[in-house]
Parts: structure tokens; C-alpha cells; sequence
């Protein structure tokens, strides 16, 4: 490093010893008053440092020295009149630079305009200083005109690691082949890690490490080396090791501990992984030892349009984790129960697939650290009690002074069905035992390339790979397309944690941290990710590119897409349709968090990504159907009763602003949610989507109808029956019920944009009232595909989760008297009726017009403004507008009667409206649903009966 005569201190003088009296030695004075305050001085530079890094850093206050150019450094503004300098350390302090104040660069304030009030500082080190400082612990001291120690900062490193590494043409993002990669001679390692000092391979043979679950030795091991210009760690090793695991092993300071560690790793990038995924496998995914028969040439379904699809949200284990028609039971929550052809899952999924149900979307099925994929030692809703108890001890059942009698041969089925349903036993046992049982979500990445081994009969190495692989190819024979639910927002650990990957091989570069207290962010949930980093970002394309090249993978749902910058997601979708033309992306453009109001950057939310064709599901549309918030009585929506059926709660002479407003946020819904959409509100004035409100946003956001996904129930929050029963009025029958579900899940299927279509829906499926149900165990997740029971009476929820819910639960159920349950004749019922609904909207592409303007003059709604009937919308998509779309109908007319009576429409004086020529549609005229086939269409009327949604059609 070059000499600062001005800036830099001596290594000497770096070097002093400590005093802690005040002394003079060879030009050094030292003056320590008390200890949290000693320094050490040059007289000929007026600078100061400490010699103990260990020391300085226990003093350390916050992490706000953010790093943004070898050339620059921010600090928040001080008025104090203090230097401040930036040191690394190893142990003792060994370099210092001086700060010298200057202008923030206006192109830096607009990368980082959560910086914009900070204070810069000019750094006086060349780019290969620079990296050579990262590498070490680094501090910013304020020191005040007696050149004590007034502050410690810790710097805050991703941004200047990004200047130094991705910013030329030729550099760290534009490498391929990270990971493990094979060729016929040779095997390839690199691994990204510019702040590591040391890497090494570590190789361990194949069918050691299936035998053995301990750790074992290593049977070789590398060192790789650093190209100083990428920052990647590379070695070839003259042997095709195809099969063969590995570890890296990594010498880097880490800010968790505050020293240089020499940590032991999995590979980001791996593409195979062990059981449990200790340790890494090296496989070539185009091999046909990773494919099972006809990978490689079997048919991938599309769609002409991407407003056609319609998409089946769907969890492995709840597909068929109680499934008895399975041709092995032990293929239960597996991803083999996908390749049965006779199970009551697979039998489901082919009659919708019949009535136009075209794309599966799984939640996430990447490898996840929560579940033990051991078999033998995760629990299973069918276990004995004895291997209950062995795994569980704890368990209160498995007292010996329990109150609950149980045998060692009684499965945990039958205990928890032992149980009163009233009552708390249930949810107890669930919640003792959810740690350790074979369910989750899957909201907690681990490694984001390879398929999670849980859902594997065989979790080890490529036999995962291929039972996945098996799965996908099965659901496109059977005509579906294949969406994968990707989490890139955040890791399931960070820092020193065993599962933690990214932040052993980077430190405080993958994730987001607080700008003050460089803490890691954690609003997503867990640890968030930094997807504004160039790596972080390359990292999400890369993976979405091998999930949709190598496992033929047909779109992605994003989750908390809005905490990922908007260019970042274009810029993944532009790569990812190199290898696949028609992915399609969405995913939940929630804007909440550190990066709220593009805090941060622009964000890939709701009002952003308008016009983008990404999609991002719709809360406007889903809370005037299901009611505002959850947990309660107060608030009801269209889909529940809102003005129609008021329940205790409500009055029909209330103020009727919230009702208008669900109204029109409904008709706006069903109109893709478009920003120029125009309306007829209830005093009669034009308004546009975007003019009608929802909270401080505006309702309507969506330039084109791909931006919108519709719907009223998913994996979160209660399920839509639930959530029903919590605000329905006591007294309405259970017919009546079962009516509303299916007229709340109408809303969405005839929507323009995307439907989105909750597993079990159509079931009438309850997770008996529970809220989250992520890791709460088939008990509270399973779906009856034979259509006997909708789980709806099966225990209060957890504690956890729902305790303070409980009174208002127990109130709902004894209001309810018994017409909240449901038989198996009605869930058969609503499976039918909302087939026959899949169909219809499938039968026109009127549904499913393709651009705004077509929305814009197509789509009206005639039951508006001053005089419009309550609890009626009357909906007419008319094909004699505009270029033609459909050769079969020239108008539709979708009439949903949300009241309690039944309702005659005929329009105002001055419209007109003339019905002949209509008729009901044949899906329901020749359906399972008697009511909605006693509508009568007149020539200058239509009447609709209670609680229906109606559909006509007028032939060309």
C-alpha cells in the first residue's frame, strides 16, 4: 500500500502499545483519561487510533458508516466538531485514513435516497487498497480536538463491494458457471467471496455421506484462488467428480463475532444436495442420471394468451397427505402422489383440468430448513404414538401424569381425533409437536436451487432431483402448466447460524441491513435479503433460470415481491425468457417495510409494476368481497352480507359510504382493476379506477389486465369459509352459506386479469378458524379431495397464533347453532358449481380479454349510480365493440345478486335495455345448481334469485 504523508499513520505507529497513563515514546503520545476514551497519537499527523481493536469495537455504537465508492463514505450528519477516521483491523488496528468532507454525487443520492441526508466524505484509497481493506474488520472513528475517541462506527460494506466488483463489463456479474460445474476430464468450483482471505474445497465421497448422518472427514481438499478482479474463488480439479459432495470451507472476518473465522459452508449455487443438506452434490442437471424416461422430449402446455391462465395455488402435503386412494400410502404429501392416476387428488385435478383449469402454482418446493427430511425422525399425522413420543417427549400426552390415556400403537390421527373439538387439546398437541413434524410452507430458503427433500421418498443427492422432475412432467401431461412460489426476499438464517449460507461466505453483503444500527432487516419475516445488490440479484436470475431451463418450470410467484426493486424483477423475467418465452411472473407487490414508498429504490409493488405484465395479486377486489381486516364481526364485504345480510354488528341504516366504496371497488375488480377504467360512482359521476380510493393508494393501478391477480382466498390469513363464519348474521342456513362462497369465488372467476384459486375452495375449505397456518401440521392443513369433510370443526387454532380470537370464535359457533357445518352433499355441491363456473369462464374469451383498451370498451356495468339497486351488479361485456374476440357470443351478461331476495333488473328509462336473445348458459342450465336455473330472462328484464351469480349469453 502506498504511503499517505498527510492521512495514513505508520504501521509503527499503528502498532504502539497501549497506555493507559499518559507517556511520551519515540514521537507517540498517548493520553488515556479512562479507558473508553484511549488513543494514541502521532504529533507529526495530529491523527489518533487505537491500538486494541477489540476495544475499539466493544465500543462500537452503531454500523451508520456506509461505504458506497472506493472513493467515498457516507456518515449521518453531525454539528459535533469532530475527524473522522477509517481504520481496519486485525486484531490490532493496522491502517487509518483520514475523512475529508465533500459533496454527495447526484447520481449516488438517487441510487441511495435513503442516504440523501447523510453526510460524504472523501476516502483517500485506490480501488486495490480498497479491496484489500475489505478483507479486514473496519471501523470509523470520531475524534474530538483532544483526539479522543468520541464514536465507534462499524462501515456498512455492500455498496462499495458492488462499485469495486460489478461495475465494468467484465467482472463478477457477468461470470457464469458459479458453483460446481462438470466437464468430461475436469471438475470446476467458484465460489463469489471477495471478502474471504482463504477458500478451500472440501470433497467427500458419495456413499459415505449417505451412510452417514454424522459429520465425517473430508476424503480431499482444494484451496481455490481468488481472480482479483471478479472477486471469485476458482479451481479445476482433473477428475469428472459427478456424484461426489462437497463443502466449502471459508477463512473471512465476520461482523457477527467481530473476528476472522474460519467457517465450514454449503454451496449458494448448489444444484444437489445431500439429506438434511449438509453437504452439497455435483451433478450435471442435462444428464440422464438426473431425468427420469422422456424428460427431455415430453410436451409442455401453453396458452395463447397470458390472461388465460388460471391458476390452482396448491401445497404438496396438502394435495394428498390424507389422500387413501394413493396406489402407496407412503407417497402421502409426496411428490409422487402427482404421477398416481386413480387417487381422489389426481381424479380432482383431471375433472378441472376438463373444465379449463390450466396451471398448477406449488408453494415453494426449493430446499427448506425447517423440515427434517429423516423420515424416521420427523413426525407424520399417521405415526404411532410411540415414535410420537420418542421424537417428542415433551408432547403433553406423552406424560406419564397425562390426563390423555394413549397406547404406543395409537397413531397420532386418532389421538388428535380423540380430542374435543370445543375444545384446547387439539391446537396444544399440533403446536408441541410442529417443530419437529414433516409440514411447513416452505417460507424459509435454504438453498434456492434444488428441490426440498422432504416431498423425496428418497431425499439424497439426484433422486430428488428426479421424483421432482417426475412430478412436473406428470402435471403437463395432464395439461398443466407449472408455476413455482420463489422466496428470494429473505433466508431462512443468517450470520453463524448452521443454516445460514449466504452471510458465511459474504458477511453483511446478501441482506439488508438498518442504516443506523446494521442490524439485518427483518420485515419480510425473517432476515431479508438485499435484491438491490448486483449479486443478490444475479443470484435470483440465475436460480430462475435453472428452474425454468432444467426443470421446465412454466412461471414464478414471487413472495413480498415489492421488497425487490422493480428493474431487478424485469431484468430476471428478460433472462428467464431467453430459455422460456411465455413465463410468466407474479407475485404479492406489497409496499410495506424499510423499502415502503421506494424508500430504497423503486420497488417491484402494486403502483409500480403497472403496464409491466408482471402481475401482483389484488387486496382492493379481495377485501370489498371478504370484508376489511380478519378476526372479526365488524367489518363485513360484498361476498358476506355487507348491506344484504347484516350480522349483530351491522345496521342497514348505517352510513352507506362503505358500502358504495366496495362496490365500486368490486366493479373496478371486475374490470381488471384498471387505473382508466371509468365508473358510474353512486352520485352518478364518471370517475376513473384510479380516482376511486383504497385507504391512501388508489383502487385502481393495473395498466393491462396481466398486472392484476385476482382473488379471495390463499394459504394466508383464513381460509375464505372461515373467514365467512366469522361475519355472517347467526340465523342464515347453511344453503345460504354455501351459496355466498361460491358467489364470492365468482367475483373472481369472472373477473378480467388473472384468476387465483385457493386449493380446497371449492370444498368449502376451513383450517378451523386458524390465521397462519404455516407450521401447524396436516391437522389444520389437509384437504378432503373425496369430498367428505371441509375440516371446518376440528379444534380451537393454536395459541399462538389465535388466543385472542378464541371468545369471538366460541361466540360465532354457539350464534351459528350447527349452520356453519357443512355435509359432504354440499361440499359436493360447491365442487360441481365451481367446476361449472371454471368452464364457463373458460367457454369465452370475453373473460379473458387480452389488453386495457379491449377491457375499457368491451366491459360496462349497468346497474349504477344514484338510483342503482342495492346488493346488484349487473355486468355486459358486448363484442360488438371494438375488434371481435369471440365467434360464438356477441354479449354476456353476468348479473350477481348479493341480496337475500330475489332481484328484477330492467334498467333506467333512459338506457333502454332490451334482453332478447339471452339465455342462461348451458353450464348452468344443465348444472348442478336448481337455483340459479329459475332465473327468468324477459325482453326488457331479467330477474335473478338470492345469493347467485348468473351468466347469460347472447349467441351471435
Amino acid at each position: 500500500m502506498k504511503q499517505h504523508s498527510t492521512s495514513l499513520l505508520t504501521v509503527a505507529a499503528l502498532l504502539a502499545p497501549l497506555c493507559l497513563s499518559s507517556c511520551k515514546d519515540n514521537g507517540q503520545t498517548v493520553d488515556s483519561p479512562d479507558h473508553s476514551a484511549t488513543t494514541i497519537t502521532s504529533e507529526s499527523t495530529g491523527l489518533a487510533v487505537l491500538s486494541d481493536a477489540s476495544t475499539l469495537a466493544s465500543q462500537a455504537t452503531d454500523s451508520a458508516a456506509h461505504w458506497l465508492t472506493p472513493e467515498l463514505l457516507l456518515l449521518p450528519k453531525n454539528e459535533d466538531s469532530v475527524v473522522y477516521q477509517l481504520v481496519k483491523a486485525n486484531n490490532a488496528i493496522t491502517d487509518a485514513v483520514t475523512l475529508q468532507t465533500t459533496d454527495m454525487p447526484a447520481k449516488l443520492a438517487k441510487k441511495f435516497p435513503h442516504l440523501a441526508d447523510f453526510q460524504a466524505y472523501k476516502v483517500d484509497l485506490t480501488a486495490t487498497e480498497a479491496k484489500a481493506w475489505l478483507k479486514q474488520q473496519l471501523m470509523v472513528l470520531a475524534l474530538d480536538k483532544a483526539k479522543q475517541v468520541q464514536n465507534v462506527s462499524f462501515v456498512q460494506t455492500g455498496a462499495v463491494i458492488d462499485a469495486l466488483y460489478t461495475q465494468s463489463s467484465n467482472d463478477a456479474d457477468e461470470e457464469q458457471g458459479l458453483g460446481a460445474t462438470l466437464t468430461a476430464q475436469q471438475t470446476h468450483f467458484k465460489l463469489w467471496a471477495p471478502t474471504a482471505q482463504q477458500i478451500n474445497v472440501l470433497l467427500f465421497d458419495k456413499n459415505t455421506v449417505e451412510l452417514n448422518e454424522q459429520r465425517i472427514s473430508a476424503s480431499e481438499t482444494f484451496a481455490l484462488t481468488e481472480d482479483e478482479n471478479t472477486g471469485l474463488w476458482h479451481v479445476a480439479i482433473p477428475k469428472a467428480l459427478n456424484g461426489s459432495y462437497y463443502q466449502y470451507q471459508i477463512t473471512v472476518y465476520h461482523p457477527a463475532s467481530k473476528q476472522v473465522e474460519t467457517l465450514i459452508t454449503t454451496d449458494p449455487y448448489s444444484l444437489s444436495l445431500s439429506m438434511n443438506s449438509k453437504y452439497s452434490q455435483i451433478v450435471d442437471l442435462a444428464a440422464s442420471d438426473t431425468q427420469p424416461p422422456s424428460w427431455n422430449s415430453h410436451q409442455i402446455p401453453t396458452v395463447n394468451n397470458v390472461e388465460d391462465h388460471v391458476l390452482y395455488e396448491t401445497h404438496i402435503r396438502d394435495f394428498s397427505s390424507i389422500d387413501s386412494k394413493l396406489s402407496d400410502s407412503r407417497f402421502r404429501g409426496k411428490y409422487k402422489a402427482f404421477s398416481e392416476q386413480d387417487s381422489y387428488g389426481m381424479q380432482h385435478l383431471k375433472s378441472l383440468q376438463k373444465a379449463g383449469l390450466n396451471t398448477v402454482h406449488l408453494l415453494p418446493t426449493y430446499d427448506i430448513g425447517t423440515v427434517n427430511e429423516d423420515q424416521s425422525k420427523a413426525i407424520d399425522l399417521y405415526d404411532s404414538m410411540a415414535k410420537v413420543c420418542a421424537i417428542a417427549p415433551h408432547a403433553f400426552v406423552c406424560q406419564k401424569n397425562s390426563s390423555v390415556t394413549i397406547t404406543p400403537e395409537q397413531s397420532l390421527f386418532s389421538v388428535l381425533s380423540s380430542f374435543d373439538p370445543n375444545g384446547t387439546q387439539a391446537q396444544q398437541l399440533v403446536s408441541e409437536l410442529r417443530e419437529l413434524d414433516n409440514y411447513n410452507w416452505g417460507y424459509d430458503p435454504y438453498h434456492y436451487t434444488v428441490p426440498e427433500g422432504s416431498y423425496a421418498l428418497n431425499p439424497q443427492g439426484k433422486a430428488r432431483i428426479i421424483e421432482f422432475r417426475e412430478m412436473v412432467q406428470s402435471l403437463h401431461g395432464l395439461g398443466f402448466r407449472v408455476i413455482m412460489d420463489v422466496v428470494y426476499n429473505h433466508t431462512y438464517e443468517s450470520g453463524l447460524e448452521e443454516k445460514s449460507v449466504l452471510d458465511k461466505i459474504v458477511p453483511n453483503y446478501y441482506h439488508r441491513l438498518d442504516p443506523i444500527s446494521g442490524a439485518i432487516e427483518q420485515s419480510t419475516c425473517c432476515d431479508n435479503t438485499a435484491t438491490e445488490r448486483v449479486m443478490m440479484a444475479k443470484l435470483m436470475t440465475d436460480s430462475l433460470i435453472v428452474w425454468a431451463r432444467d426443470y421446465k418450470i412454466d412461471g414464478f410467484r414471487f413472495d413480498l415481491m415489492g421488497h425487490q426493486p422493480k428493474q431487478a424483477m424485469l431484468e430476471a423475467r428478460a433472462a428467464v425468457r431467453q430459455v422460456d418465452s411465455d413465463s410468466y411472473f407474479y407475485g404479492e407487490g406489497w409496499n410495506f417495510g424499510e423499502v415502503a414508498h421506494n424508500r430504497q429504490f423503486v420497488q417491484a409493488s402494486q403502483l409500480e409494476l403497472g403496464g409491466t405484465e408482471i402481475g401482483t395479486f389484488t387486496d382492493r377486489l379481495r377485501d370489498a368481497v371478504r370484508g376489511s381486516g380478519n378476526n372479526t364481526r365488524k367489518g363485513q364485504g360484498v361476498g358476506n352480507g355487507l348491506l344484504t345480510l347484516p350480522n349483530n354488528q351491522q345496521s342497514q341504516t348505517k352510513d352507506l359510504s362503505d358500502y358504495h366504496l366496495k362496490m365500486a371497488q368490486l366493479r373496478l375488480g371486475l374490470a381488471g382493476n384498471l387505473a382508466e377504467f371509468t365508473l358510474t360512482n353512486e352520485h352518478g359521476q364518471q370517475v376513473l379506477g384510479k380516482e376511486v380510493p383504497y385507504g391512501d393508494q388508489p383502487t385502481g393501478y393495473a395498466l393491462d389486465p396481466a398486472d392484476t391477480i385476482n382473488y379471495v382466498s390463499k394459504h394466508d390469513n383464513q381460509t375464505l369459509w372461515d373467514n365467512s363464519q366469522y361475519r355472517l348474521p347467526f340465523e342464515l342456513s347453511t344453503e345460504d352459506r354455501v351459496r355466498l362462497h361460491l358467489q364470492s369465488i365468482s367475483f373472481a372467476l369472472f373477473a378480467q386479469g388473472i384468476p387465483f384459486l385457493h386449493l380446497g375452495a371449492e370444498f368449502l375449505r376451513s383450517k378451523s378458524y386458524l390465521r397462519d397456518s404455516y407450521d401447524y401440521g396436516d391437522w389444520f392443513n389437509r384437504v378432503d379431495f373425496s369430498k367428505q369433510n371441509n375440516f371446518y370443526h376440528v379444534g380451537l387454532p393454536p395459541e399462538a397464533k389465535d388466543k385472542d380470537n378464541w371468545p369471538l370464535i366460541k361466540e360465532v359457533m354457539v350464534g351459528h347453532q350447527g349452520r356453519d357445518k357443512v355435509s359432504a352433499k354440499h361440499i359436493t355441491f360447491s365442487s360441481d358449481v365451481f367446476t361449472q363456473m371454471l368452464a364457463i369462464r373458460m367457454s369465452t374469451p370475453l373473460f379473458r380479454l387480452a389488453t386495457a383498451q379491449e377491457i375499457i370498451e368491451k366491459v360496462s356495468f349497468l346497474n349504477t349510480g344514484e338510483n342503482a339497486q342495492a346488493g346488484l351488479i349487473v355486468m355486459a361485456l358486448n363484442d360488438n365493440l371494438g375488434a371481435q374476440v369471440d365467434n360464438n357470443y356477441q354479449n354476456i351478461l353476468v348479473v350477481f345478486n348479493t341480496s337475500a331476495k330475489s332481484q328484477t333488473f330492467s334498467g333506467t328509462a333512459e338506457q333502454e335495455l332490451t334482453f332478447s336473445g339471452y339465455q342462461l348458459h348451458k353450464e348452468q342450465a344443465a348444472g348442478a345448481d336448481d337455483v340459479v336455473k329459475q332465473s327468468v330472462v324477459k325482453e326488457q328484464s331479467i330477474t335473478v334469485p338470492a345469493l347467485t351469480t348468473a351468466v347469460f349469453v347472447k349467441p351471435r
